[in-house]
């Protein structure tokens, strides 16, 4: 990994940390050699963030969002921006399946 994208992806994380918005959604990153916080993290593609929306103990919706190299030509700033949308736009489709 380029040390440029190593320390954007770097960046990403702190951003991402530093912006979370919700305590249901579980934020896990398999960004090998930066930050994985996944037992099984796959690390034959793109690096990602795992989302996990605890709804229950038995319901936890997952979505995964990839930092590839196209995403990736963004700043940090705007990257995390789209995370964090992302996290907000899933826990309302979430929410709005679960409340009818």
């Amino acid at each position: 990994m380029e040390k440029e994208t190593k320390e954007k992806l770097e960046q990403i994380v702190l951003l991402v940390n530093k912006a979370m918005i919700d305590p249901d959604i579980d934020v896990d990153y398999c960004i090998p050699g930066v930050e994985t916080t996944l037992d099984d993290c796959k690390t034959s593609g793109d690096p990602y963030i795992l989302l996990t929306y605890v709804v229950s103990e038995y319901t936890k919706p997952t979505r995964i969002i990839h930092l590839g190299s196209t995403l990736l030509k963004s700043t940090a700033e705007e990257v995390a921006n789209r995370v964090t949308f992302s996290i907000e736009e899933f826990k309302g489709e979430i929410d709005s399946v679960e409340m009818g």
